[in-house]
């Protein structure tokens, strides 16, 4: 998910610089929503899907689980066959894995554009063009690559992303207009060592609440407890939280309507970002300087002698429990009440 949102600013910026070009996408099934809002795929259009003309899925999560089955192979060799009869003239590799360069060289282009010193340096042996890249940022970096097609000057624009109708009502549904704004929590993470305690986001949501905000919590496949304990912490007003049980789209729509979103290194906090909307990002074995918050007002969080570290252990990285919920908190004002003036004086309940 983080990969696709880190490169829809890229892309996004060459669909308004090259109105009339064909760009085309290949993705995992699981996150095509990110990319268009029609059930089986259509023509590009405005709000339905507006940076992509056409869609091509690769399921290669699953295809590594059985990569000799029937299934499998065919999948692989109709996506072979759909890449080859296009004709592209260029492939670029935003991704920077052995697996998506395999995929770009299936497409048959005889320019494939992607990172000198890509994320797996085995990548590299697939790109014809390969370009250093200065930016601190992934999406500085996709920017770079997207300037080395043509030869533009682009800069990181934020992206469009699709409208589902559907997905809008529902939204509207849980989030009616009676005045309150509304603030997304993501406690979950990839692994371990990014993951905040769930109890500090229990302590954030219940002075949110107490403060008059809906309190929106995200989580994902396998993460239901963490959202049953920041439900069990509000108590009495727990009408006031609502743990999200969505697709995609239907997350894309909250988000859309969240006065800030709180989380870690996590997809929904680069979706916040990625719908302009101001983050609070609580960061430990990942570095905030390539993978943090970009193009919106955002507080980071992250103690100095954190270092970047991807191993996947299984408790929470040792700086990352130096913040507390009141940090957080501060965080959350400064971004919700920029006028110093208006802002509350922090009465914490634990």
């Amino acid at each position: 998910m983080g990969d696709i949102l880190h490169a829809l600013p890229a892309v996004t910026a060459l669909r308004q610089a090259h109105p009339r070009w064909i760009i085309d996408w290949v993705v995992e099934p699981h996150w095509s929503p990110l990319l268009t809002a029609y059930p089986g795929f259509g023509a590009r259009e405005n709000h339905r899907q507006p940076v992509v003309d056409r869609i091509h899925l690769a399921a290669t999560k699953e295809w590594r689980k059985a990569p000799l089955s029937r299934r499998t192979l065919h999948e692989i060799h109709d996506l072979r066959h759909a890449l080859d009869a296009v004709n592209y003239d260029v492939v670029i590799d935003l991704q920077g894995a052995l697996r998506s360069a395999i995929i770009g060289r299936m497409a048959g282009s005889r320019r494939r554009i992607g990172e000198a010193s890509p994320r797996e340096q085995a990548a590299s042996w697939f790109f014809t063009d390969p370009v250093v890249t200065y930016g601190s940022h992934v999406i500085e970096q996709d920017i770079e690559l997207a300037c080395a097609i043509a030869g533009d000057q682009l800069t990181p624009v934020l992206p469009a992303l699709p409208f589902c109708s559907d997905a809008e009502a529902w939204a509207d549904s849980i989030l009616p207009p009676d005045g309150r704004p509304a603030v997304l929590i993501n406690p979950g993470a990839g692994w371990g060592a990014k993951r905040w305690p769930v109890e500090r986001y229990a302590v954030v949501a219940k002075n949110l609440v107490a403060r008059d905000f809906r309190v929106l919590i995200n989580t994902g496949p396998g993460e239901e407890s963490l959202a049953a304990a920041i439900l069990k912490e509000a108590g009495d007003r727990a009408d006031s939280v609502t743990a999200l049980k969505c697709n995609l789209a239907r997350l894309i729509a909250a988000t859309r309507r969240v006065s800030l979103a709180i989380a870690g290194d996590t997809g929904p906090l680069h979706l916040a970002c990625a719908l302009g909307r101001p983050v609070v990002g609580i960061y430990g074995p990942t570095d905030p300087l390539r993978n943090g918050p970009f193009g919106v007002p955002f507080k980071v969080l992250r103690h100095p002698e954190s270092r970047r570290d991807h191993t996947r252990h299984a408790e929470p990285e040792a700086g990352l429990l130096t913040i507390l919920p009141e940090d957080v908190l501060q965080a959350a004002d400064a971004l919700l009440y920029p006028e110093s003036a208006s802002k509350p004086e922090p009465e914490i309940a634990q």
